[in-house]
Protein backbone atom coordinates (compact mmCIF):
# COMPACT_ATOMS: atom_id res chain seq x y z
CA UNK A 1 0.00 0.00 0.00
CA UNK A 2 1.07 3.79 -0.41
CA UNK A 3 2.61 4.98 2.48
CA UNK A 4 0.80 8.13 2.10
CA UNK A 5 -2.45 5.91 2.12
CA UNK A 6 -1.31 4.30 5.05
CA UNK A 7 -0.52 7.72 6.42
CA UNK A 8 -3.94 8.72 6.26
CA UNK A 9 -5.91 5.78 6.53
CA UNK A 10 -4.18 6.05 10.42
CA UNK A 11 -4.74 9.61 10.90
CA UNK A 12 -8.10 9.11 10.18
CA UNK A 13 -9.05 6.04 11.77
CA UNK A 14 -12.24 4.83 13.70
CA UNK A 15 -10.24 4.91 17.19
CA UNK A 16 -9.16 8.37 16.94
CA UNK A 17 -12.60 9.77 15.17
CA UNK A 18 -14.52 8.35 18.14
CA UNK A 19 -11.68 9.16 20.97
CA UNK A 20 -12.50 13.15 20.64
CA UNK A 21 -16.28 11.89 20.53
CA UNK A 22 -16.17 10.05 23.54
CA UNK A 23 -14.67 12.86 25.20
CA UNK A 24 -16.87 15.92 24.22
CA UNK A 25 -19.89 13.85 25.05
CA UNK A 26 -18.44 12.51 29.00
CA UNK A 27 -17.40 16.30 29.47
CA UNK A 28 -20.90 17.82 28.29
CA UNK A 29 -22.79 15.42 30.33
CA UNK A 30 -20.86 16.51 33.25
CA UNK A 31 -21.42 19.34 32.96
CA UNK A 32 -25.46 18.78 32.93
CA UNK A 33 -24.93 16.47 35.67
CA UNK A 34 -22.82 17.56 38.02
CA UNK A 35 -25.02 20.76 39.09
CA UNK A 36 -28.26 19.09 37.89
CA UNK A 37 -28.62 21.44 34.86
CA UNK A 38 -30.71 18.89 32.55
CA UNK A 39 -33.81 21.47 32.69
CA UNK A 40 -31.67 24.29 31.15
CA UNK A 41 -32.08 22.62 27.67
CA UNK A 42 -35.74 23.59 27.80
CA UNK A 43 -33.66 26.86 27.21
CA UNK A 44 -33.65 25.83 23.67
CA UNK A 45 -37.13 26.73 23.11
CA UNK A 46 -36.33 30.38 23.77
CA UNK A 47 -33.68 31.29 21.55
CA UNK A 48 -33.95 33.62 19.17
CA UNK A 49 -34.21 31.79 15.83
CA UNK A 50 -32.40 34.41 13.66
CA UNK A 51 -29.30 34.69 15.74
CA UNK A 52 -28.81 30.75 15.24
CA UNK A 53 -29.23 30.88 11.68
CA UNK A 54 -26.77 33.89 11.46
CA UNK A 55 -24.18 31.20 13.40
CA UNK A 56 -24.81 28.70 10.58
CA UNK A 57 -24.31 31.35 7.70
CA UNK A 58 -20.80 32.45 9.55
CA UNK A 59 -19.94 29.26 9.55
CA UNK A 60 -20.16 28.66 5.70
CA UNK A 61 -18.78 32.05 4.67
CA UNK A 62 -16.06 30.90 7.07
CA UNK A 63 -15.54 27.73 5.23
CA UNK A 64 -16.10 29.33 1.64
CA UNK A 65 -13.18 32.15 2.96
CA UNK A 66 -10.68 29.07 3.83
CA UNK A 67 -11.74 27.92 0.61
CA UNK A 68 -11.17 31.23 -1.06
CA UNK A 69 -7.75 31.13 0.81
CA UNK A 70 -6.46 27.86 -0.16
CA UNK A 71 -6.81 28.13 -3.48
CA UNK A 72 -5.10 31.67 -3.60
CA UNK A 73 -2.23 30.37 -1.97
CA UNK A 74 -2.23 27.49 -4.86
CA UNK A 75 -1.83 30.11 -7.55
CA UNK A 76 -6.00 28.52 -8.66
CA UNK A 77 -4.03 25.56 -8.66
CA UNK A 78 -6.89 24.00 -6.96
CA UNK A 79 -10.75 24.21 -8.55
CA UNK A 80 -13.41 25.09 -6.51
CA UNK A 81 -14.15 21.44 -5.92
CA UNK A 82 -10.93 20.34 -5.11
CA UNK A 83 -10.53 23.36 -2.68
CA UNK A 84 -13.80 21.77 -0.46
CA UNK A 85 -12.31 18.10 -0.20
CA UNK A 86 -8.83 19.97 1.17
CA UNK A 87 -10.60 22.05 4.01
CA UNK A 88 -12.91 19.60 5.12
CA UNK A 89 -9.83 16.57 5.24
CA UNK A 90 -7.92 19.69 6.95
CA UNK A 91 -10.80 20.41 9.66
CA UNK A 92 -11.58 16.80 9.91
CA UNK A 93 -7.75 16.45 10.21
CA UNK A 94 -7.52 19.18 12.80
CA UNK A 95 -10.69 17.56 14.86
CA UNK A 96 -8.79 13.93 14.94
CA UNK A 97 -5.51 15.31 16.34
CA UNK A 98 -4.97 17.64 19.64
CA UNK A 99 -4.22 21.14 18.94
CA UNK A 100 -0.89 21.74 19.12
CA UNK A 101 -0.24 18.62 16.73
CA UNK A 102 -2.62 20.19 14.32
CA UNK A 103 -3.18 18.40 10.48
CA UNK A 104 0.02 19.89 9.03
CA UNK A 105 1.69 16.33 7.56
CA UNK A 106 -2.03 15.17 6.89
CA UNK A 107 -2.27 18.55 4.98
CA UNK A 108 1.21 18.49 2.84
CA UNK A 109 -0.48 14.98 1.73
CA UNK A 110 -3.72 16.01 0.39
CA UNK A 111 -2.20 18.83 -1.18
CA UNK A 112 0.53 16.79 -2.54
CA UNK A 113 -1.96 14.34 -3.88
CA UNK A 114 -4.28 16.88 -5.77
CA UNK A 115 -1.47 17.32 -7.70
CA UNK A 116 1.13 20.01 -6.18
CA UNK A 117 4.45 19.27 -6.01
CA UNK A 118 5.88 18.01 -2.65
CA UNK A 119 7.78 20.89 -1.94
CA UNK A 120 4.98 23.59 -2.92
CA UNK A 121 2.57 21.38 -0.67
CA UNK A 122 5.22 22.13 2.38
CA UNK A 123 5.25 25.17 1.44
CA UNK A 124 1.71 26.37 1.52
CA UNK A 125 1.09 24.29 4.68
CA UNK A 126 3.65 25.85 6.14
CA UNK A 127 2.41 29.59 4.96
CA UNK A 128 -0.64 28.81 6.06
CA UNK A 129 0.62 28.21 9.73
CA UNK A 130 2.53 31.26 9.73
CA UNK A 131 -0.15 33.50 8.59
CA UNK A 132 -2.51 31.69 11.50
CA UNK A 133 0.15 32.34 14.30
CA UNK A 134 0.84 35.92 13.01
CA UNK A 135 -3.02 36.80 13.20
CA UNK A 136 -3.01 34.99 17.37
CA UNK A 137 0.26 37.57 17.47
CA UNK A 138 -0.86 40.51 16.95
CA UNK A 139 -4.93 40.35 17.57
CA UNK A 140 -4.03 39.10 21.22
CA UNK A 141 -2.47 42.36 22.18
CA UNK A 142 -5.13 44.18 20.84
CA UNK A 143 -7.94 42.30 22.84
CA UNK A 144 -6.11 42.89 26.13
CA UNK A 145 -5.90 46.37 24.99
CA UNK A 146 -9.69 46.34 24.14
CA UNK A 147 -10.68 44.45 27.17
CA UNK A 148 -8.64 46.87 29.51
CA UNK A 149 -7.63 43.68 31.66
CA UNK A 150 -11.61 42.18 31.70
CA UNK A 151 -10.06 39.76 28.61
CA UNK A 152 -9.15 36.87 31.31
CA UNK A 153 -12.52 35.15 33.44
CA UNK A 154 -12.82 35.69 36.89
CA UNK A 155 -16.38 33.39 36.88
CA UNK A 156 -16.62 30.82 39.24
CA UNK A 157 -12.86 30.40 39.39
CA UNK A 158 -10.50 31.00 42.29
CA UNK A 159 -7.84 33.50 42.49
CA UNK A 160 -5.20 31.14 42.21
CA UNK A 161 -7.11 29.36 38.70
CA UNK A 162 -7.31 32.57 37.11
CA UNK A 163 -3.11 32.89 37.90
CA UNK A 164 -3.08 29.42 36.25
CA UNK A 165 -4.73 30.79 33.10
CA UNK A 166 -3.26 33.74 32.71
CA UNK A 167 0.35 31.52 33.21
CA UNK A 168 -1.58 28.78 30.60
CA UNK A 169 -1.80 32.05 28.13
CA UNK A 170 1.41 33.39 28.19
CA UNK A 171 3.12 30.43 27.92
CA UNK A 172 1.11 29.17 24.81
CA UNK A 173 1.23 32.89 23.01
CA UNK A 174 5.16 32.57 23.97
CA UNK A 175 5.28 29.37 21.59
CA UNK A 176 3.30 30.10 19.28
CA UNK A 177 5.60 33.47 18.99
CA UNK A 178 8.79 32.00 19.13
CA UNK A 179 7.68 29.16 16.63
CA UNK A 180 6.33 31.83 14.23
CA UNK A 181 9.22 33.78 14.05
CA UNK A 182 11.89 31.13 13.84
CA UNK A 183 9.79 29.72 10.70
CA UNK A 184 9.74 33.46 9.32
CA UNK A 185 13.86 33.41 9.68
CA UNK A 186 13.48 29.42 8.26
CA UNK A 187 11.33 30.82 5.07
CA UNK A 188 11.67 34.03 4.20
CA UNK A 189 15.28 34.73 5.96
CA UNK A 190 17.86 32.23 6.10
CA UNK A 191 16.90 28.59 4.77
CA UNK A 192 19.78 27.54 4.55
CA UNK A 193 21.10 28.74 7.95
CA UNK A 194 18.35 27.34 9.64
CA UNK A 195 19.15 23.93 8.20
CA UNK A 196 22.76 23.67 9.90
CA UNK A 197 21.48 25.06 12.97
CA UNK A 198 19.24 22.03 12.98
CA UNK A 199 22.23 19.82 12.25
CA UNK A 200 24.28 21.81 14.66
CA UNK A 201 21.34 21.17 17.43
CA UNK A 202 21.14 17.48 16.52
CA UNK A 203 24.93 16.49 16.98
CA UNK A 204 24.89 17.05 20.64
CA UNK A 205 24.80 13.45 22.17
CA UNK A 206 21.59 12.67 23.53
CA UNK A 207 19.73 14.42 20.08
CA UNK A 208 21.87 12.21 17.87
CA UNK A 209 18.79 10.49 17.18
CA UNK A 210 16.86 13.19 15.44
CA UNK A 211 19.30 13.44 13.15
CA UNK A 212 18.07 12.62 10.16
CA UNK A 213 15.01 14.36 10.71
CA UNK A 214 16.33 17.22 11.30
CA UNK A 215 18.27 16.94 7.77
CA UNK A 216 14.59 16.20 6.32
CA UNK A 217 12.89 19.35 8.16
CA UNK A 218 15.95 20.85 6.96
CA UNK A 219 15.42 20.09 3.51
CA UNK A 220 11.61 20.80 3.29
CA UNK A 221 12.27 24.06 4.89
CA UNK A 222 15.00 25.10 2.04
CA UNK A 223 11.92 23.77 -0.67
CA UNK A 224 9.41 25.49 0.62
CA UNK A 225 11.29 28.69 0.58
CA UNK A 226 12.18 28.35 -2.90
CA UNK A 227 8.65 27.96 -3.48
CA UNK A 228 7.40 31.36 -1.67
CA UNK A 229 10.27 33.43 -3.57
CA UNK A 230 9.02 36.26 -6.26
CA UNK A 231 5.58 36.46 -5.06
CA UNK A 232 3.93 39.87 -5.53
CA UNK A 233 2.33 42.38 -2.94
CA UNK A 234 -1.22 41.66 -4.77
CA UNK A 235 -0.43 37.40 -3.23
CA UNK A 236 0.05 38.88 0.13
CA UNK A 237 -2.28 41.13 0.78
CA UNK A 238 -4.74 38.42 -0.61
CA UNK A 239 -3.66 35.78 1.90
CA UNK A 240 -3.42 38.28 5.21
CA UNK A 241 -7.01 39.55 4.24
CA UNK A 242 -8.56 36.37 3.83
CA UNK A 243 -6.68 34.84 6.78
CA UNK A 244 -7.99 37.45 9.23
CA UNK A 245 -11.53 37.13 7.45
CA UNK A 246 -11.86 33.73 8.54
CA UNK A 247 -10.81 34.03 12.01
CA UNK A 248 -12.68 36.62 12.48
CA UNK A 249 -15.66 34.84 11.29
CA UNK A 250 -14.63 31.57 13.55
CA UNK A 251 -14.69 33.96 16.22
CA UNK A 252 -18.01 35.73 15.59
CA UNK A 253 -20.02 32.59 15.38
CA UNK A 254 -19.49 32.53 18.94
CA UNK A 255 -21.10 35.83 19.55
CA UNK A 256 -24.38 34.98 17.22
CA UNK A 257 -24.96 32.26 19.23
CA UNK A 258 -24.57 33.93 22.72
CA UNK A 259 -26.76 36.86 21.24
CA UNK A 260 -29.42 34.23 20.22
CA UNK A 261 -30.01 33.80 24.45
CA UNK A 262 -29.51 36.79 25.80
CA UNK A 263 -29.24 40.33 25.02
CA UNK A 264 -25.79 41.82 24.17
CA UNK A 265 -24.97 45.00 23.82
CA UNK A 266 -21.74 46.65 21.30
CA UNK A 267 -19.03 46.48 23.87
CA UNK A 268 -19.73 42.65 25.16
CA UNK A 269 -19.42 41.51 21.32
CA UNK A 270 -16.14 43.09 21.80
CA UNK A 271 -15.40 41.37 24.88
CA UNK A 272 -16.79 38.42 23.69
CA UNK A 273 -14.46 38.66 20.33
CA UNK A 274 -11.15 38.97 22.83
CA UNK A 275 -12.06 36.66 25.14
CA UNK A 276 -12.70 33.96 22.43
CA UNK A 277 -9.25 35.02 21.09
CA UNK A 278 -7.96 34.21 24.35
CA UNK A 279 -9.75 31.01 24.94
CA UNK A 280 -8.01 29.56 21.68
CA UNK A 281 -4.85 30.85 22.42
CA UNK A 282 -5.24 28.40 25.58
CA UNK A 283 -6.62 25.89 23.95
CA UNK A 284 -3.68 25.30 21.72
CA UNK A 285 -1.74 23.68 23.90
CA UNK A 286 -4.90 21.26 24.72
CA UNK A 287 -3.34 17.71 24.47
CA UNK A 288 -6.83 16.26 23.46
CA UNK A 289 -8.00 15.78 19.75
CA UNK A 290 -9.47 19.11 19.09
CA UNK A 291 -9.72 20.36 22.36
CA UNK A 292 -12.36 17.52 22.85
CA UNK A 293 -13.35 17.48 26.47
CA UNK A 294 -11.02 20.24 28.00
CA UNK A 295 -13.38 22.99 25.82
CA UNK A 296 -16.55 21.91 26.79
CA UNK A 297 -15.10 22.41 30.72
CA UNK A 298 -13.24 25.58 30.85
CA UNK A 299 -16.37 27.44 28.09
CA UNK A 300 -18.44 28.30 31.23
CA UNK A 301 -15.48 30.04 32.90
CA UNK A 302 -14.82 32.08 30.00
CA UNK A 303 -18.59 32.76 28.83
CA UNK A 304 -20.35 31.80 31.85
CA UNK A 305 -20.61 35.75 32.83
CA UNK A 306 -22.47 36.30 29.76
CA UNK A 307 -24.87 33.53 29.58
CA UNK A 308 -25.76 32.77 33.24
CA UNK A 309 -28.01 29.78 32.69
CA UNK A 310 -27.72 29.37 29.04
CA UNK A 311 -23.83 28.09 29.54
CA UNK A 312 -24.10 24.86 29.39
CA UNK A 313 -26.67 24.87 26.61
CA UNK A 314 -24.44 27.15 24.33
CA UNK A 315 -21.26 25.25 24.68
CA UNK A 316 -23.36 22.22 23.50
CA UNK A 317 -24.61 23.76 20.37
CA UNK A 318 -21.03 25.88 19.79
CA UNK A 319 -20.04 22.27 19.37
CA UNK A 320 -22.55 20.63 17.53
CA UNK A 321 -21.63 23.38 15.26
CA UNK A 322 -18.62 23.71 14.98
CA UNK A 323 -16.81 20.68 15.89
CA UNK A 324 -18.72 17.31 15.46
CA UNK A 325 -19.51 18.13 12.21
CA UNK A 326 -16.57 17.95 10.63
CA UNK A 327 -16.39 14.32 12.13
CA UNK A 328 -18.91 13.51 10.22
CA UNK A 329 -18.11 15.28 6.91
CA UNK A 330 -14.46 14.04 7.02
CA UNK A 331 -15.85 10.31 7.05
CA UNK A 332 -18.06 11.10 4.16
CA UNK A 333 -15.41 13.01 2.10
CA UNK A 334 -12.57 10.77 3.09
CA UNK A 335 -13.59 7.63 1.49
CA UNK A 336 -14.29 9.19 -1.94
CA UNK A 337 -11.39 11.56 -1.58
CA UNK A 338 -9.09 8.06 -1.13
CA UNK A 339 -11.04 6.37 -4.22
CA UNK A 340 -10.15 9.62 -6.16
CA UNK A 341 -6.83 10.52 -6.05
CA UNK A 342 -5.85 6.61 -5.04
CA UNK A 343 -7.61 5.23 -7.88
CA UNK A 344 -5.89 7.68 -10.35
CA UNK A 345 -2.37 7.21 -9.39
CA UNK A 346 -3.23 3.38 -10.04
CA UNK A 347 -4.95 4.33 -13.38
CA UNK A 348 -1.64 6.63 -14.36
CA UNK A 349 0.51 3.47 -13.23
CA UNK A 350 -1.33 0.86 -14.84
CA UNK A 351 -1.06 3.42 -18.26
CA UNK A 352 2.86 3.82 -17.34
CA UNK A 353 3.46 0.34 -17.47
Amino acid sequence: MDQNKKTILKSFSPVKVLIPVFLGLAATAWLFIKDDKVSELKGLAQANIWWLVAALAVLVVRDFGYMFRIRHLTDKFLTWRNSLDVIMLWEFASAVTPSVVGGTTVATIILNKEGIPLGKSLAYVMLTAVLDNMFFIVAAPIALLVSQGEVFPTFNLDPSDVAKLKSAFYISYGLIAVYTFLMIYALFVKPRAFKWLLLRATSIGFLRKWRVNAFQHGNEIMWASQQLKGKDTAYWTKAIVSTVFVWSARYFLLNCLIAAFVDVDFSEHLLIISRNLIFWIVMLIAITPGGAGIVEMAFPSFFGLFLGGFSSVVVVLYRLITYYPYLILGSVFLPKWISKVFGRQQQESEVNV
